[in-house]
């Protein structure tokens, strides 16, 4: 069964629906034990970094999430998802769950022109290959709706990019988790061929 987190941070039947058009079998779940047997499991959410690492402590999910890390069950965090499986969000300056080690980072614009949060369709270069970002070509467009971005410890867990006044990561990965600053379930079929592609993920880049 994959599973879908639910920890009071939204868009989750956007995903659910997502799934559902390639045939997927999606359940909506705080439950930690769900999550914790889970075979594979989307971390989505949009919102506030702090707010959301206070809603996954006090259900449990926190602990749920790292147990299933370790025992190698593939992970697929989206947007909010992903930045609090970094080590720390200068979003409220919290720690996170430490998933890979790293920081989130605010925007800061020097062009006027150019406003935060990043909001709209952009483009994505794959740095680096793997088994999710299979079908990316260049020239793939998107959907982001953020303020913040990912910067990890290690320039080999960032595998696709994007530019906005500057390069910045838009995916990440490392082992059996894999995280995009973007929306797959808002980018079209883009996006469903990415969750696709993580519904047939075993967990190895190899």
């Amino acid at each position: 069964m994959t599973v879908i987190v639910d920890y009071d941070a939204g868009n989750l039947r956007s995903v659910q629906r997502a799934c559902s058009e390639i045939g997927v079998d999606a359940e909506i779940t705080s439950d930690p034990s769900r999550i914790r047997h889970a075979e594979r499991i989307i971390f989505p959410g949009v919102g506030h970094a702090g707010a959301a690492m206070r809603s996954i402590r006090v259900r449990g999910i926190d602990q749920a999430l790292l147990e299933a890390f370790e025992e190698g069950t593939p992970i697929l965090g989206i947007c909010i998802g992903l930045q609090i499986s970094l080590d720390r969000s200068d979003e409220g300056d919290v720690e996170t769950l430490g998933l890979i080690p790293g920081r989130v980072r605010r925007f800061e614009m020097k062009n006027a022109d150019l406003k935060v949060p990043h909001m709209g369709w952009n483009d994505v270069q794959v740095a680096r290959t793997h088994p999710i970002l299979a079908h990316v070509r260049p020239g793939d467009e998107f959907y982001f709706v953020h303020a913040y971005y990912p910067e990890p410890v290690d320039e080999g867990c960032v595998y696709a990019k994007a530019d906005y006044e500057s390069t910045f990561c838009c995916a990440l990965g490392s082992e059996n988790f894999f995280g995009t600053q973007f929306h797959p379930e808002k980018s079209g079929r883009v996006g469903l061929e990415l969750i696709r592609n993580f519904t047939a993920w075993n967990g190895t880049v190899a």
